[in-house]
């Protein structure tokens, strides 16, 4: 299998090629304004692009998205809660369902929380990309756009991605790559959600308003993600900038 991957310099997202074999198809996994090198890499190794895969529906994902539709001519793909907030969405795919492309058999995996229609794909049973559900050593935040609630960010990481088998290597949306195995046993908000680290409860505030810190823990950019409670509407993943210790 072929993975190649850029990261925007600014933003950290990841685009993605995934492909079987060189002279062989393939598809790309978002776009963050960084492709060139995915493209190269097409152009030189013959590769058929069958698809355009969106995890979700946030600007630091979708930028491409025009751009590959009109340089490879083939479906769009997101799931149907994405479709209602991108435009050209050609194909719409719910959990569960697969597609393939050549010899790569692809699941989409529903992790909602941090977006409504936030996809997974599994490809081959051996690579998961994530995107901005789980990352390297932290999970994603439930107060960006289009957001669900902590709970399903939760049930998306725990209940949905840790069940995949350990060896499964994560290509997430934001920097790097990890394991399935890495993270259940190293990630602070899965530690805490397993029961083997315990849970804080030092007074913050969040962008004024009073909370609990329940978890303070680095996140792929350098800086920190915040796990918080409030008393009346109960836990959020933020980032550490909007909290006041």
């Amino acid at each position: 299998m072929i993975i190649e991957r850029t990261e925007h310099p600014s933003w950290l997202s990841n685009a993605y090629l995934v492909a079987d074999r060189p002279g062989g198809h393939g598809v790309l996994i978002d776009g963050n304004g960084v492709v060139e090198p995915l493209l190269e890499r097409i152009d030189r190794d013959g590769i058929t692009i069958t698809h355009i895969l969106n995890t979700h529906h946030h600007g630091d994902h979708v930028v491409d998205n025009d751009r590959y539709k009109q340089r490879f001519g083939v479906p769009l793909v997101a799931h149907p809660l994405t479709a209602r907030e991108v435009p050209g969405v050609d194909q719409t795919i719910e959990d569960g369902e697969e597609l393939t492309s050549g010899d790569l058999t692809i699941r989409a995996i529903f992790t909602p929380g941090h977006a409504a229609g936030h996809l997974s794909f599994l490809v081959d049973g051996t690579d998961v990309f994530t995107a901005d559900v789980l990352f390297h050593g932290t999970v994603g935040g439930t107060r960006a756009p289009g957001h669900t609630t902590f709970a399903d960010l939760k049930s998306s990481v725990m209940d949905r991605l840790m069940t995949l088998p350990p060896e499964t290597r994560v290509h997430p949306g934001h920097t790097t790559p990890t394991t399935i195995g890495d993270e259940w046993e190293q990630n602070p908000f899965i530690r805490v959600w397993r029961g083997l680290d315990p849970e804080g409860d030092e007074a913050c505030q969040v962008r004024g308003t009073p909370a609990r810190l329940v978890l303070w823990a680095p996140d792929y950019d350098g800086g920190h993600k915040a796990w918080v409670r409030f008393p009346d509407s109960g836990d959020d993943i933020v980032g550490g900038s909007q909290v006041t210790r």
